[in-house]
């Protein structure tokens, strides 16, 4: 009984010749065409045989009856298509003659495929145009590339850009390669049947399967961080949590926590904690404290006394993004403050230290190995106690 067997076949399926030699040389082995997949191709094992295959394209994806009877009055039988590319088998000892025999003749059966390639390599350039434009616009608009890379929603993207680069170059390569084939058929040169296909197929193969896998696992990844992201309303005390809390910068007895006032899915938005998962930044945290002295007022007897702090917190992958990304993350919170209002301070406990003071409001951006804080904080406190907190925390992830 005949067994079904499967073969990773030449990827690019514009090269006649090089189909055809492989065709032949499995046949040879006893692998007999069944059927053609994308990347893979469906034989019959059975006893080796010395066959010839030829492929005759047709703009239409299926060949009339017509047709295929009368090859086959002349020997051929039809095996299969693929795309465009219908393919027949004959024994080479049946002396079949040539599906052509006038190499210009033929060259008009190139003619309408040849526009339709070219048609879909402009089309193919002008959306990965586009869709470059876009890329960029998310990258480098707001000129912080680094957190975009670390927040990591513009990673699938990016490797779906690159399959499409190189999408679109395959589609440039196979309008190229049957325009000169059309070419060398009008000038009388036929197509060679044993073209070598190995090299070829061995390269391309292998970048495909490359990419293929790139871009599986980048389609995983928004998946995870949806899945990992988690929020919850902030507990009175985190003592094992990388975050600065506001009881600890204003260290005052009178100070309570707020009442909530945006309530949602059983978390109090106004003191809560969110934490986030990506690739270059495995452990992230983004929270939200308020807290009320009751009795004491702000300076300006605008009302009770009520300070608050926002805390990001990153531990990367890779320690060199540290500093790339607390100049990015100034860059995105700096609104209408100018780069002179951030002043860095020499700290041997930190890799980087710049802070920005405009009277209650303190911002302080630290880096110590691959560990990342931000802290805005809105309070009396001096900014020195916000980073002797910083100091103690970034210790739980620098490592």
């Amino acid at each position: 009984m005949s067994k079904a067997a499967y073969k990773l076949r030449p990827s690019d399926y514009w090269r006649i010749g090089e189909h055809e030699n492989w065709f032949q040389e499995m046949a040879a082995k006893g692998y007999h065409l069944k059927k053609m997949g994308i990347y893979f191709a469906k034989f019959v094992k059975d006893e080796p045989k010395e066959m010839r295959y030829r492929i005759e394209v047709s703009i239409k994806k299926k060949m009339t009856r017509e047709q295929i009877h009368m090859y086959a009055e002349n020997g051929w039988d039809y095996v299969t298509r693929y795309n465009y590319f219908h393919v027949f088998s004959s024994l080479s000892s049946s002396g079949a003659p040539e599906l052509h025999t006038d190499p210009a003749e033929q060259s008009f059966t190139l003619k309408e495929l040849d526009k339709k390639l070219a048609w879909n390599a402009g089309l193919g350039t002008v959306m990965l145009i586009i869709l470059i434009g876009m890329l960029a616009s998310i990258w480098f608009l707001d000129r912080t590339p680094t957190l975009v890379l670390v927040e990591g929603m513009a990673i699938q993207l990016t490797v779906f850009t690159f399959f499409l680069i190189f999408s679109a170059y395959t589609s440039i390569q196979a309008a190229r390669s049957i325009r000169a084939l059309r070419k060398n058929l009008i000038e009388g040169k036929p197509i060679d049947h044993h073209a070598p296909w190995k090299k070829h197929s061995q390269l391309n193969s292998i970048i495909l399967f490359l990419f293929t896998v790139m871009v599986g696992l980048s389609a995983i990844l928004p998946f995870l961080q949806l899945v990992k992201a988690e929020t919850k309303t902030l507990p009175e005390s985190s003592p094992d949590l990388p975050i600065v809390r506001l009881a600890d910068i204003e260290n005052h007895p009178a100070l309570v926590r707020g009442e909530p006032y945006n309530m949602g899915d059983h978390v109090d938005w106004g003191n809560r904690y969110t934490l986030y998962w990506s690739l270059l930044a495995p452990v992230q945290y983004e929270t939200n404290e308020n807290g009320v002295v009751s009795g004491e007022m702000w300076e300006d007897n605008g009302g009770e006394y009520s300070p608050s702090i926002q805390t990001k917190v990153y531990q990367l992958s890779l320690p060199g993004m540290a500093d790339h990304l607390i100049f990015d993350l100034i860059e995105r919170y700096k609104y209408e403050y100018s780069d002179e209002d951030y002043v860095e301070i020499k700290n041997p406990n930190f890799n980087l230290l710049i802070v920005h003071e405009e009277k209650e409001f303190k911002e302080v951006y630290s880096s110590k190995g691959k560990a990342v804080i931000h802290v805005r904080y809105f309070g009396h406190a001096d900014i020195n106690s916000v980073i002797e907190n910083i100091e103690e925390k970034i210790k739980l992830i620098s490592e």
